[in-house]
């Protein structure tokens, strides 16, 4: 979809204000930030961690849900982290301290929320598209919604591994490249036969299918 480029506009100075003529130009974390659980939210029902002699500086079990609740909200560590004025090294540490397993256990399911949401942002990026300028003769046109088709692809093989992954068969630079290396190997110590050679193939294809499968119930990636 086509916009015509707005008329000029100046913005007043101070937070919020931005000086940059295509609103695509302004994204930032604040674009992706979400809700923050409210007080009911069993996200927030963690046993915190009890310092046995707490300080002034402590971080106490309300600024452990603080973080907590920004986690999910942002997605990111670091920024949860200065809303409540700590550094990363200080919570960390928490973390790992004996008692404080239902803190980190809450870490990790709000960081597994922000990513999610994170997720769906980019999902609705790759669809609908992001605003991207027509430029004519050095001149600002309008703007045009364009998707991201790239990103549609990675998130579809991603979220479907089973029906959009590449597959390793014939014809794939992996398998061929594969192929070539278990003839090499089979001719090197003499064994012949095309059943030996696809046996072997087969035997390194399995094991990389393995390896993707347990990347993706992981939430990880493999090389």
């Amino acid at each position: 979809m086509t916009k015509k480029a707005p008329p000029p506009t100046t913005s007043p100075e101070g937070e919020g204000a931005c000086s940059r003529k295509i609103a695509r130009q302004a994204t930032s974390v604040v674009a992706y930030t979400g809700p923050e659980p409210e007080d009911d939210d069993p996200l927030l029902s963690f046993a915190p961690y009890l310092h046995p002699h707490p300080r002034s500086n402590s971080i106490t079990p309300e600024r452990q849900r603080r973080f907590v609740a920004t986690l999910a909200a942002t997605g990111i560590v670091t920024q949860a982290a200065r809303s409540i004025g700590k550094s990363m090294e200080a919570l960390y540490k928490l973390r790992a301290r004996p008692g404080a397993e239902g803190f980190a256990a809450a870490w990790d399911a709000a960081l597994e929320r922000g990513m999610q949401r994170l997720e769906d942002c980019a999902l609705e990026r790759a669809i609908t598209g992001t605003p991207t300028p027509i430029v004519s003769g050095g001149k600002l046109l309008g703007t045009w919604d364009k998707p991201d088709n790239n990103l549609l692809r990675f998130l579809l093989q991603h979220r479907l591994p089973q029906r959009y992954a590449a597959q390793l068969a014939p014809g794939h630079p992996v398998y061929e490249a594969i192929r070539r290396e278990v003839l090499e190997a089979q001719r090197a110590e003499g064994v012949a036969g095309e059943a030996a050679v696809f046996a072997s193939l087969e035997a390194k294809l399995e094991k990389i299918r393995a390896r993707h499968a347990a990347a993706r119930e992981d939430g990880g990636a493999t090389d």
